[in-house]
């Protein structure tokens, strides 16, 4: 079996999508890349994108099969080691509250806290997962 090489996208979901955007494109800087009011919005991070929809539109299907869920999920997005203090200060000048600071067994470091919706964000740095492609 070839090897799966990439996460290309990951979901997470929002009743609010107006507060996901102020959150992940106006406190995170993150570019958004389609916008479906009332349905989904989409960010583009890195060489990947972070997909956020409403839970009851992709309930319903259209494009795709139905999917979702409910509730909070996580998800982690890398940032440069020498980042990780201006990102702290940036968090809290933006009121974001850091719930935890990790330093992990491998080298990596993690920053972890919560979009307007509960999903669990975390900053990683290169070593957490010990990977060959630094994280």
């Amino acid at each position: 079996m070839p090897p799966i090489e990439h996460l290309v996208e990951g979901g997470i979901y929002a009743d609010v999508l107006d507060a996901a955007e102020e959150f992940y494109r106006g406190s995170l800087g993150l570019e958004v890349l389609t916008n479906e009011p009332e349905r989904h919005i989409f960010f583009r991070v890195g060489d990947s994108v972070l997909l956020v929809f409403r839970p009851d539109e992709t309930l319903k299907g259209g494009m795709l099969p139905p999917h979702g869920t409910r509730g909070p999920g996580h998800f982690a997005l890398g940032i440069p080691t020498e980042s990780l203090d201006q990102w702290r200060e940036h968090l809290n000048a933006h009121g974001i509250q850091i719930e935890k600071e990790v330093d992990w067994p491998r080298g990596g470091k993690s920053l972890c806290f919560r979009d307007p919706a509960g999903n669990a964000v975390e900053f990683v740095t290169r070593g957490l997962w010990g990977l060959s492609s630094g994280w």
